[in-house]
């Protein structure tokens, strides 16, 4: 969707090693499927501006520098180096480490870095200790692996099942945390956050003033031991 020039992209997938395989597979059906050319197809869109193609060319030969494999999705293996129109093809970016560039910024392109795992602890930990994201996907049919992974880590956004798919509902707030972002908006969210609420306060009358002398200076009696009592 749109080559991957959306805030809530995907920046990478964390796959169980024994569905890497079914899963690079299915990426590059969906991709044939979907565009079986790419370079003159007008679905299939161009990066937006010179700029951010030379950015998104230097994240992949970072990438392969540090030992990454690039296996790009070529349906009709097209020769992209001579091209007017900035356009690069779906592309996964195997075994990526974390010194890698591509691991350390938002990619905002049709670049996409697969990390294996083995335990399901292991994305957990790995979610955590980075800035958390403005959305966060999970995957599969296990209610209990589901919660598992909701409830311990913190996102903007979730959606299970699919990307991006929280942001088309108007009814659920939709925002980043920490680093992706602060307030939310939607519905009643957006009317809270662009709204500034005036708070108004106003004292007992003076006909009360008696009951809560007691609590005003000079502060002696009973109320001097307790407010003694507090500040210890």
């Amino acid at each position: 969707m749109n080559a991957g020039q959306i805030c809530l992209a995907p920046d990478y997938v964390m796959v169980h090693s024994d569905k890497k395989d079914e899963l690079v597979a299915e990426m590059k059906s969906a991709v044939t499927s979907f565009y079986p050319d790419l370079k003159h197809n007008d679905d299939y869109t161009s990066i937006i501006n010179e700029k951010h193609y030379d950015r998104l060319q230097g994240l992949l030969q970072d990438a392969k520098e540090k030992g990454a494999t690039i296996d790009e999705i070529n349906p009709a293996n097209e020769d992209f180096s001579q091209q007017e129109a900035f356009k690069i093809p779906p592309t996964l970016v195997m075994n990526p480490s974390d010194d890698m560039e591509i691991m350390q910024e938002e990619i905002f392109g049709p670049l996409l870095p697969i990390k294996e795992f083995t335990d399901i602890n292991e994305t957990i930990s790995y979610v955590n200790k980075n800035d958390k994201p403005l959305g966060l996907y999970y995957f599969g049919s296990d209610q209990s692996e589901e919660n598992h992974v909701l409830n311990r880590t913190s996102s903007g956004g979730v959606t299970v099942n699919d990307v991006l798919g929280h942001i088309q509902q108007e009814d659920i707030p939709f925002g980043g945390v920490g680093p992706s972002g602060t307030g939310s908006y939607h519905g009643e969210e957006g009317f809270k956050n662009f709204s500034n609420p005036r708070a108004v306060y106003k004292q007992i009358g003076s006909r009360f003033d008696k009951l809560i002398a007691a609590i005003r200076p000079p502060y002696t009696g009973d109320i001097e031991k307790i407010l003694k009592q507090i500040a210890k």
